[in-house]
């Protein structure tokens, strides 16, 4: 019975280093070399080097100046990831898509509204927009930055993602990487930034 025993506490602790130490590591160790970007998150740095956000990962843009993403049920929170969970004929999720809609319809007037804009995603944090939500969001912009709306949509079209590997998914475009290159475009006079 002690031999069974040894055997037993032997496999145990041989298990314990091979999948709690060994594996990870090893799994860690390759991401690091073969994906090293996507392995830390996918992080967008300035050019201090210092992480602005994942591009990953939904940041709420709330000044008018800036493209907003789509809302999300989780407050941009990335350690509650998930949704509503409400049903389509949920009361309070009509209510919620109506009230979202009267607003996105007070900053962008009386043109349809990407249902992008004004539903969340199912994690919450899906830092896409869909082209439509971009282009719709464009003369909002271009006011306030008192830029030419057609630089607008030329600087949109140059930042949409294909399908993924051509059939996966649709045209998209993330969100704080769009406001980045929005930011680096030359001021103009009276512009807001």
């Amino acid at each position: 019975m002690l031999k069974e025993l040894r055997l037993a506490l032997f496999l145990v602790l041989l298990m314990t280093v091979l999948t709690g130490l060994v594996y990870p590591l090893t799994v860690t160790g390759i991401a690091q070399i073969l994906f090293p970007t996507a392995a830390n998150g996918s992080m967008i740095l300035n050019a201090d080097g210092e992480p602005i956000g994942s591009e990953l990962i939904a940041q709420n843009f709330t000044r008018p100046e800036y493209f907003h993403p789509r809302p999300s049920a989780v407050a941009y929170d990335a350690s509650m990831s998930g949704a509503s969970n409400a049903a389509p004929s949920s009361k309070r999720l009509i209510e919620k898509i109506t009230e979202r809609t009267e607003a996105a319809r007070a900053g962008l007037g009386e043109r349809q509204i990407p249902i992008d804009l004004v539903t969340a995603s199912g994690s919450g944090l899906d830092p896409h927009i869909s082209p439509a939500a971009a282009y719709t969001q464009a003369p909002r912009i271009a006011g306030l930055r008192n830029m030419a709306e057609g630089d607008l949509w030329t600087l949109i079209a140059a930042h949409v993602e294909d399908r993924t590997f051509g059939i996966f998914g649709e045209p998209r475009i993330n969100v704080l990487k769009l406001n980045l290159a929005l930011d680096a475009l030359p001021k103009r006079d009276g512009s807001v930034r």
